[in-house]
């Protein structure tokens, strides 16, 4: 008889947010298949867990694929984990996945911390449709490409991105998608847990004035909007107003508000205009 493949969940940060089915699992499986052994070593021994590890990453993931698809038909039963997380999600597990899957091996979610769904959840931005981008491009130009071709896109967006080129990333998002709302979380679940909510301006600056940026980052960013949506005339005096008060131009203000709200350009001219002679 063939084993089992668990997919287990661990957390993202707390301890504390591990599942008593999780510890279980970890606990009766035969083999723990692990990013870092020494990570997963820290997280075991707080559960007084022992059980035999074997690394399987990015680097070793298509060769040892196979060897653990060895292991399963053998009848041996099998925990998947990443570092933190979700395996799968932005980390290694597909391939084993789709492989056990194709073999016949029953496969088993055991669910648990996601920093995808867990920024989502306090970002404020519309959760009824979104879409997960994992991490963009590492290089500027490919980054930029890949933001133009989903920048039509109405549902929220999420990304994972590290501290090295976050403001890089905002600074792109800004210039592509416009000042959109954005959540921007980093050490969700630990101590030092933050999250900077508001248009891509605001928390550019307010990243910008940190000495230094740690800990991954999780950016949710609301969908384009609705090109037949109605935009009062209150709300577009109040955008007009915000950003003559940032000192920005008005030519760069009504092309920025029409990438945002897409209504006519010489309505947002008209409405402009008064504004700028009143100050």
């Amino acid at each position: 008889m063939k084993g089992k493949l668990y997919i287990v969940s661990t957390p993202i940060g707390n301890l504390e947010d591990i599942t008593l089915r999780a510890i279980r699992i970890l606990k009766e499986v035969d083999l723990i298949a692990c990013e870092d052994t020494r990570t997963t070593k820290k997280l075991l021994s707080h559960f007084q867990i022992t059980k035999p590890l074997t690394s399987y990453h990015e680097y070793n993931e298509v060769k040892k694929s196979h060897e653990l698809l060895s292991h399963l038909e053998s009848g041996k039963n099998i925990a998947l984990v990443s570092d933190a997380g979700t395996p799968g999600i932005s980390d290694p597990g597909y391939r084993l996945v789709k492989l056990a899957s194709e073999k016949g091996v029953e496969i088993t979610s055991i669910p648990g911390a996601s920093a995808s769904i867990s920024a989502l959840s306090i970002s404020g931005l519309s959760t009824s449709s979104f879409t997960f981008h994992g991490f963009p491009p590492r290089m500027k130009k490919k980054r930029k490409e890949f933001f133009k071709k989903i920048k039509d896109n109405d549902q929220t967006l999420i990304f994972y991105e590290s501290p090295r080129r976050v403001l890089d990333t905002l600074h792109d998002l800004y210039e592509i998608l416009g000042d959109r709302e954005v959540s921007v979380s980093r050490e969700l679940t630990k101590m030092f847990e933050e999250t900077i909510r508001g248009k891509i301006s605001h928390v550019i600056e307010k990243l910008g004035e940190k000495k230094e940026l740690k800990g991954e980052f999780t950016v949710v960013i609301e969908g384009k909007k609705n090109g037949n949506e109605e935009v009062s005339s209150e709300k577009l005096e109040d955008e007009l107003i915000s950003y003559r008060e940032k000192g920005k131009s008005l030519k760069d203000t009504v092309n920025e508000l029409y990438l945002i709200f897409k209504i006519p350009k010489n309505r947002i001219y008209k409405e402009a205009l008064k504004i700028w002679k009143d100050n």
